[in-house]
């Protein structure tokens, strides 16, 4: 199967990107990891409720433009549905077995996801009700591709 993550903005901390590097290496035995930054636009403080709209219709216009026909979009979002390691192991199992052959994970910027990319998404997934930086959401979120591929493998994992 192939992966792709498609974020927002460019992960700055040092140590962010080693973890990064860790899971794509732990990750190359399971799948084929693609990760696309598209660019984040920069949010005045504070920015009237109307320019954080636009500000995330720009970047959702460029999440969207990787967006290929034919991939299965899960969108990070607060409101998406919540599962536990097993559930998401067992989603990224069924997709697989129905044929699916691309999913593609979106992690949005600081202000979230446009409303054009939520609907685009064919499942949206929420990691907590709590607030996370997006750069750092990365290393859980491909932490979390590596635990459902080793539970779906059978293999030994930390709980």
């Amino acid at each position: 199967m192939k992966i792709t993550l498609i974020t927002v903005g460019k992960i700055k901390e040092r140590y962010l990107e080693e973890a990064i590097r860790e899971y794509t290496k732990r990750l190359n035995r399971y799948c084929k990891l693609e990760i696309i930054q598209a660019a984040d636009e920069k949010t005045p403080d504070g920015a009237s409720p109307s320019l954080e709209e636009q500000i995330k219709d720009r970047e959702g216009k460029r999440i969207l433009s990787h967006v290929k026909d034919g991939m299965y979009v899960i969108a990070l979002a607060i409101q998406g549905k919540m599962l536990t390691s097993e559930e998401l192991a067992e989603k990224m199992d069924s997709l697989g077995v129905s044929g699916i052959s691309h999913v593609a994970f979106i992690i949005g910027g600081s202000l979230g996801l446009s409303k054009e990319v939520l609907g685009r998404a064919d499942f949206q997934l929420s990691f907590s009700k709590m607030t996370f930086p997006h750069q750092l959401m990365r290393v859980i979120l491909l932490e979390q591709i590596y635990r459902s591929y080793r539970i779906i493998a059978g293999e030994p994992y930390h709980k």
